[in-house]
């Protein structure tokens, strides 16, 4: 089932206009409290984003790449406490890729948004425009924005030809 969900799982950027379900959305919520998290610290903390104008707004917290969030029923802010691990990033990333598997096993799609470091304008950054709407505490971190919904797109899955082999070393790197 795992391998099926990994072979299948794209990013989907465009979703039908259906809200997700409680239940749904409270599997999602139990998988992200799930996710594996260095020494058990769980730094992360998830915002549940539903309300259309506050969706529209936060599409515009980089000038690439968030856009398709307006469309999309069901956001997903990613944040942490830095100061509760310092791997807060790598525990947020994977409660992010948690969730969008757990999308794909909903039958959802979904789609990274990537916050941390990156910019809402020349002089903002995307972290502070999201913290901003979203009154996330000062000196919390926000790594992504998760975009989920009811796919709108069917797209191939990648050939396993498409995979990048020559990527994979044995031993030492640049033996095969």
């Amino acid at each position: 089932m795992f391998m099926s969900l990994v072979q299948q799982r794209r990013s989907i950027r465009k979703f039908e206009k259906k809200p997700v379900e409680t239940d749904k959305l409270n599997t999602l919520i139990e998988i992200a409290l799930r996710s594996p998290s260095s020494r058990g610290f769980n730094p992360w903390e998830f915002i549940i984003v539903t309300d259309p104008e506050l969706l529209d707004r936060l599409s515009r917290a980089k000038p690439h790449g968030s856009s398709f969030l307006r469309n999309a029923p069901l956001g997903i802010v990613v944040c942490a406490d830095p100061e509760k691990s310092d791997v807060w990033v790598e525990d947020c990333s994977i409660a992010s890729a948690f969730l969008l598997l757990a999308a794909e096993s909903l039958d959802l799609g979904g789609c990274w948004i990537q916050i941390r470091e990156r910019m809402h304008s020349d002089d903002v950054a995307s972290e502070t425009y999201v913290a901003g709407l979203l009154n996330i505490p000062d000196g919390y971190k926000v790594e992504s924005i998760i975009a989920i919904g009811y796919p709108a797109e069917k797209l191939r899955s990648h050939d396993k030809s498409e995979l990048g082999y020559e990527k994979i070393s044995v031993n030492a790197y640049g033996k095969s």
